[in-house]
């Protein structure tokens, strides 16, 4: 999805926390970049970060769904 195309679904969302909800949902679902993710959050104002602190956060919020349970055996 393009910055432009998530710029344009943000402002159908009246609600500012369902418009960041839905942001991080497209992010978690690959459907965006976490760099346009920051963007817009930044152009939003959600944020009063730098990019780069706020790609750490996001970062370090991402990899708590990408824990499993699985295990993996070798031989």
């Amino acid at each position: 999805m393009k910055r432009e195309d998530v710029n344009w679904l943000l402002q159908t969302i009246k609600d500012p926390d369902d418009a960041e909800r839905f942001l991080l949902a497209q992010y978690e679902h690959g459907r965006i970049s976490l760099q346009v993710m920051a963007d817009i959050a930044q152009e939003q104002g959600w944020i009063n970060r730098t990019v780069n602190q706020f790609l750490t956060v996001a970062a370090q919020h991402s990899m708590a769904y990408a824990t499993t349970g699985l295990r993996v055996a070798t031989a």
